[in-house]
């Protein structure tokens, strides 16, 4: 037998290309596990230069991959964010006070186009410590009344914010007690804030339906806590004082120009009456200031950073009491709506008026709120100016 590497033999060499004979236990040339040496291309695990023997492919580190790290981080930040909002959603849902049933009130105007709210702001002091409405200047009074009126309506032609005096002399109509549910006739003319005193909110509804023949489709009320409550939340709110302001039964006291104003002097710029001069200058102010709120509560700063949505969310909904059909949504389009005021993309208006009335009340032109009523319903552009 020739040793072929090591023989010095002239003799040839075997062909490389050519394949050996095996035998029937997989020997070469009749030798079992012979080794040429040859390598086919083939490559096997564990069978590299320095690799481990036995074919283990420990301490081999493949490449990262970056795309499917990047797609995994991205679906579960997509979950987190959706899992946080369906759990804020119900959080906040779950505060809202649906208290007023307006399926109890009479004789209701036929819908138009749009949305229309009625938002109230009440004098009442529930919730509030003996000390917290010193700092208010809330007074001691029982019960509750209207301080505030505002419709707020929602349609293709834009925003429009048509504020109600609450010295308005109107007449309240017959009515279905909210709580008795016995009918009551009319008492005839009143101021309007008469009808929330005599039988709250669905009075109210009824007494502005009958009097603008407008539909209400959405109501909500908030108190002087709540109130106060929600500007602080959201770190007070920034308005341009028009001049020196001072006002003892308000607690109205400011210097001309802008400031930002924490709840206490929210609360007092929009209840002074008395400096102001009438209580259409008020309501202007009211106006204002909700615009301007409504504009701080839906910036990024406070809609994305939950250290102020919650507080905020909280402040307001435990103290906001609305209609039985009012969501979220709803809640949250008439906030949107207000803010379209600021932003010039809305209308702000007292009631059109044309006189006074007895026990010092204003009348109403009701030619103009008829046309005015009349350009809401029909989604039309709004041409008339209030006072």
């Amino acid at each position: 037998m020739t040793d072929w590497p090591n023989s010095g033999s002239a003799g040839p060499r075997p062909d490389p290309t050519r394949a050996m004979p095996t035998d029937q236990h997989g020997g070469y040339g009749g030798h079992t596990g012979y080794d040429s040496g040859y390598n086919t291309g083939q490559v096997y695990a564990g069978s590299g230069y320095g690799g481990p023997r036995g074919g283990s492919d420990r301490g081999v580190v493949g490449p990262v991959d970056w795309g499917r790290r990047i797609k995994f981080g991205l679906i579960t930040l997509l979950v987190v964010a959706l899992v946080w909002s369906v759990g804020t959603y119900f959080w906040a849902d779950s505060k809202l006070r649906r208290e007023v049933d307006l399926g109890i009130v009479k004789d209701r105007p036929e819908e138009g186009e749009g949305t229309t709210y009625l938002i109230v702001g009440s004098d009442s002091r529930e919730g509030l410590s003996d000390e917290e409405r010193k700092k208010l200047h809330t007074g001691s009074a029982d019960g509750k009344r209207t301080d505030s009126m505002i419709l707020l309506h929602v349609g293709d032609q834009g925003t429009t914010m048509i504020s109600l005096p609450r010295d308005s002399w109107v007449t309240i109509p017959d009515f279905t007690g909210s709580e008795s549910g016995k009918d009551f006739p009319s008492p005839g003319a009143r101021k309007l804030n008469a009808a929330y005193s005599m039988d709250g909110a669905p009075l109210l509804v009824r007494t502005v339906e009958y009097n603008t023949g407008l539909r209400i489709d959405h109501y909500a009320e908030i108190g002087f806590g709540g109130f106060a409550k929600i500007v602080d939340a959201v770190g007070g709110v920034e308005m341009d004082i028009p001049r020196d302001i001072k006002d003892k039964n308000s607690g109205a006291d400011f210097k001309k120009g802008r400031q930002t104003l924490d709840g206490a002097q929210a609360l007092a710029f929009v209840r002074n009456r008395y400096e102001a001069g009438s209580d259409l200058e008020r309501t202007k102010n009211q106006q204002k200031f909700l615009a301007a709120l409504a504009n701080q509560a839906a910036t990024p700063s406070t809609v994305l950073n939950p250290f102020r949505l919650y507080p905020t969310l909280g402040a307001g909904l435990d103290t906001l009491i609305v209609d039985e059909d009012m969501g979220l949504f709803d809640l949250a389009s008439m906030f949107w709506a207000m803010k379209d005021v600021t932003s010039g993309e809305g209308t702000s208006m007292n009631m059109p008026i044309a006189g006074s009335a007895p026990q010092g009340s204003l009348k109403w032109d009701m030619e103009k709120v008829k046309l005015l009523v009349g350009q809401l319903k029909n989604g039309e552009k709004v041409t008339v100016e209030g006072d």
